[in-house]
């Protein structure tokens, strides 16, 4: 799937619940299917600068793809980085540098987090964002 069609199913999945607690329910649930990072890159330079809660995003390429496996110590967090990985992974480093997050503000999750968890999740975009740089000019 491209990220477009991806990002589309969530707005999809996110527009089936009526307000606001049942979101950050289904937020909850999609970070308890996270693929976990490996103990061994819960390390510093994988931790996103920014968050209130401590989060790792760790990304390795894969046949020219990304590969990216993350954690935090916080349940909403850990949704939040959950819909990111779904969004980014499996994909090359051009297309998440060229992918736009509109989807984001399409489900209305920026707006409903507290402003440490909003920028908490800009650093995340940022972060991943900097993973494709990096792999791409490797490339």
């Amino acid at each position: 799937m491209t990220i477009k069609e991806i990002q589309d199913e969530i707005v999809d999945e996110f527009s089936m619940f009526d307000d606001w607690d049942e979101r950050f329910q289904y937020v909850i649930d999609l970070g308890k299917s996270l693929p976990l990072i490996e103990e061994k890159y819960k390390i510093e330079e994988n931790t996103i600068k920014g968050c209130q809660s401590k989060v790792w995003v760790h990304a390795e390429q894969n046949n020219g793809n990304i590969v990216f496996t993350a954690d935090s110590d916080a349940i909403i967090t850990k949704g939040i980085i959950a819909i990111l990985v779904r969004t980014f992974s499996n994909q090359s480093p051009k297309e998440i540098l060229e992918a736009d997050t509109k989807f984001i503000d399409e489900i209305g999750l920026k707006d409903h987090l507290s402003p440490t968890r909003a920028n908490g999740l800009v650093s995340m975009i940022k972060q991943i964002k900097m993973y494709a740089l990096a792999f791409q000019a490797k490339q």
